[in-house]
């Protein structure tokens, strides 16, 4: 009987420790990721089926809750201008000089013809605060040891509903990501490279989407050319009339 009861305590001590061990790893993700604010200057490649296109964008955040971002080229798209508040998101058009409320359905089209959709600037992409974590095993990627993820997410309605990471353990970043919905449906695959050391914490400068629901275009790349972390960034940036100067 006391080897039994011996036999329990040791299994619930350790799923307790393996619990707590995944969401340490989540939290030190947070910690490399996402600071109190930032200031990113970026490039969007978008590889369609006949040649790509580049959009380069400077964006100013503030945690994840809240940004704005300034398209700079080319030129048919410099000017226009993207607010984040919360669950609210609003595009201002320089060609039609008109300001948009993106909601419902509009949010799941496309980003530019990329393989980001306006839910994916919509979400509040701290991991520890919407999805609790299992360590599913160890894989080997890019030459580095890494867990393995499986990610649930806390509420309903949260866009990708499952996730699966894989995590080098020498730097607790994510290489390879795949999002999930509800169905267990295969949605999108992300991978993260060009992994630099800023300041006292690691940053990928280039980062691959691929929608796999979208068969047109191969894929598209988000390409950091400056990032500038724990900013002084004005209040009056993440206002509507932000938007329009």
């Amino acid at each position: 009987m006391k080897t039994v009861i011996l036999t329990v305590l040791m299994i619930l001590i350790s799923a307790g420790l393996w619990s707590e061990t995944a969401d340490e790893i989540l939290r030190r993700i947070d910690d490399n990721l996402y600071s109190d604010s930032q200031i990113i200057s970026s490039r969007m490649v978008i590889e369609g089926r006949r040649g790509s296109r580049e959009i380069a964008t400077r964006t100013w955040s503030h945690g994840s809750s809240d940004s704005f971002t300034e398209y700079l080229s080319p030129p048919r798209e410099a000017g226009t201008k993207m607010l984040k508040l919360g669950d609210k998101l609003w595009i201002y058009d320089k060609n039609s000089d008109r300001t948009i409320q993106m909601s419902g359905h509009l949010l799941r089209q496309s980003v530019n013809g990329s393989d980001l959709s306006y839910e994916d600037f919509m979400e509040e992409n701290i991991y520890q605060d919407r999805y609790t974590a299992v360590i599913e095993g160890e894989e080997t990627l890019l030459d580095r040891t890494c867990w393995v993820l499986k990610l649930i997410a806390k509420e309903a309605g949260t866009t990708y509903y499952q996730r699966k990471l894989w995590v080098a353990k020498d730097i607790y970043m994510p290489l390879k990501e795949e999002l999930y919905g509800e169905s267990g449906t295969l949605l999108k695959r992300v991978e993260f490279s060009d992994i630099r050391k800023v300041k006292d914490r690691w940053y990928p400068y280039e980062i691959f989407y691929k929608d796999i629901l979208n068969t047109k275009g191969k894929g598209t790349t988000l390409k950091i050319d400056s990032i500038d972390l724990d900013a002084e960034i004005p209040e009056c940036v993440f206002s509507k009339a932000s938007l329009r100067k």
